[in-house]
């Protein structure tokens, strides 16, 4: 743990420690050093995390009460004069007497409450005396958490049925007194509050503000929060169409075409996907292109993501071009579900080199005024990703040798489309377009395309229009 970058938060933690006449007084005295140096990594006292240690046997006694010892000097001190007691495991026994006597309010322990956590840690060696599954329920269901180590010839179910879950967060095993001290960095993690923000372990795009264990995101001045709670955008009511053209190759591999599909999942949370804003496509292709959906059929993340997960791999050869003038005349195309007057963002991802030619389908893209954003992973030519890549390279352009990086990927590609126009002449022009088409798509159903024919409606329907 980095210096500085991690507090404990307020918790009241008890120890309940077995000295039956199993454990040898040496060993005992390694149970101790292991409760003293996990202390030593608490932010001990009054407001932060206060410790008491119940030590059992046949009998149980509150050695260290939560309300005894205010420093952790003190504590430690305490820790090491604790005498073992030699006789039976009662450890339910043990575990009643911590939620009824060491966790009350008599004792020290503070009212229950979300910000404080009530957390106790048994360690014995044994198997029970006692029935220990109902009584670790109860003390579960009071709100304590309970973790279990045990010890040598312990009972592994004993120590299942007294933890809570995740069982592997909250049972450990060792395979003797002189190895315990290995799970003092795990238990000084357990409760350790990092500030999340300054160790970098967040996806805020811009700003990110740190709270107790957790943080949450927020934009400088002039861009909005989109709805993933941590993208940014300085156009957040554009509307844009995206479609993603995705490499089902052969050379991909199963287990990797799952990590990419959580990729496009990834971008898709960032998006603002609705009726009137982000609409998304997706493409695959290998030897051959398979449209998965068209633009415009899904308009909820929900229901993207839940198609996206659907995408069967196809395997076979890597027909980047192909791919690209699908994009260019079919996916983009109004009768592909492509929104007239709306920016067009496409994203290429690759594992390899295309075996055709790529060079005319990517430039037709570009002249189209598509956004293009080229992703490759492993064996794919960076050459070609910045054929296929719009201007400036750097900010379309991405490559990684390996799959499972491609999140930090999904983090830096931002699709923000800024229109600038009068939103008074969009929406003419708009709906003029949209009228064009319709009137196109009608004469053609009825084959009377000739060139004056065509040229005269048109000039009537503006005339009408303007």
């Amino acid at each position: 743990m980095a210096a500085g970058l991690c507090n404990t938060r307020p918790t009241d933690l008890v120890f309940i420690v077995d000295s039956s006449r199993s454990v040898r007084p040496s060993e005992f005295e390694q149970v101790k050093v292991f409760l003293a140096k996990v202390i030593e990594g608490l932010d001990v006292g009054p407001d932060a995390t206060r410790v008491g240690v119940v030590n059992y046997a046949s009998r149980v006694k509150n050695e260290l009460s939560l309300k005894t010892h205010k420093t952790k000097a003190g504590l430690v001190k305490a820790v090491t004069k604790i005498e073992p007691l030699s006789t039976g495991t009662m450890t339910g026994l043990a575990i009643q007497f911590a939620l009824n006597v060491a966790f009350s309010e008599a004792e020290g322990a503070r009212v229950k409450s979300p910000d404080i956590s009530k957390v106790a840690i048994i360690v014995t060696d044994g198997r029970p005396q006692d029935n220990v599954k109902d009584v670790a329920a109860r003390a579960r269901d009071a709100g304590i958490e309970l973790y279990a180590i045990g010890v040598g010839r312990v009972d592994l179910n004993t120590l299942k049925q007294i933890a809570s879950e995740q069982l592997d967060d909250h049972v450990d095993y060792v395979e003797s007194y002189s190895v315990i001290e290995k799970l003092t960095k795990k238990f000084q993690e357990a409760f350790c509050v990092a500030d999340l923000c300054a160790t970098g372990d967040h996806d805020c795009q811009q700003v990110c503000i740190s709270a107790p264990g957790s943080f949450k995101c927020a934009c400088k001045e002039g861009f909005s929060l989109l709805e993933d709670g941590k993208s940014c955008s300085a156009c957040s009511n554009a509307a844009t169409d995206v479609v993603f053209l995705i490499d089902g190759s052969k050379s991909v591999r199963p287990e990797n075409f799952e990590l990419v599909k959580k990729w496009i999942n990834q971008i898709i949370d960032k998006l603002d996907v609705s009726e009137t804003k982000a609409h998304v496509g997706l493409v695959q292709y290998s030897s051959s292109v398979k449209q998965e959906f068209p633009l415009g059929r899904y308009n909820n993340k929900k229901d993207l993501k839940d198609a996206v997960k659907k995408m069967a791999y196809m395997e076979r050869g890597t027909m980047t071009g192909q791919a690209l003038r699908y994009l260019t005349d079919s996916s983009f195309a109004p009768a592909g579900g492509a929104r007239p007057g709306v920016a067009k963002v496409g994203i290429v991802f690759t594992d390899g080199r295309s075996q055709d030619y790529i060079g005319d389908a990517a430039k037709k893209a570009k002249e189209q005024g598509f956004r293009m954003y080229a992703v490759g992973v492993g064996n794919a030519v960076e050459d070609e990703l910045r054929v296929i890549a719009s201007q400036p390279t750097g900010e379309h352009y991405f490559y990684t040798a390996d799959f499972k990086a491609m999140t930090a990927i999904a983090k830096k590609l931002q699709i923000n489309i800024c229109q600038e126009e009068d939103p008074c002449e969009c929406d003419s022009v708009v709906k003029f377009q949209k009228k064009v088409e319709e009137a196109l798509q009608a004469l053609t159903k009825k084959h009377i395309l000739s060139k004056s024919g065509v040229s005269k409606r048109i000039a009537a329907l503006e005339n009408k229009i303007v």
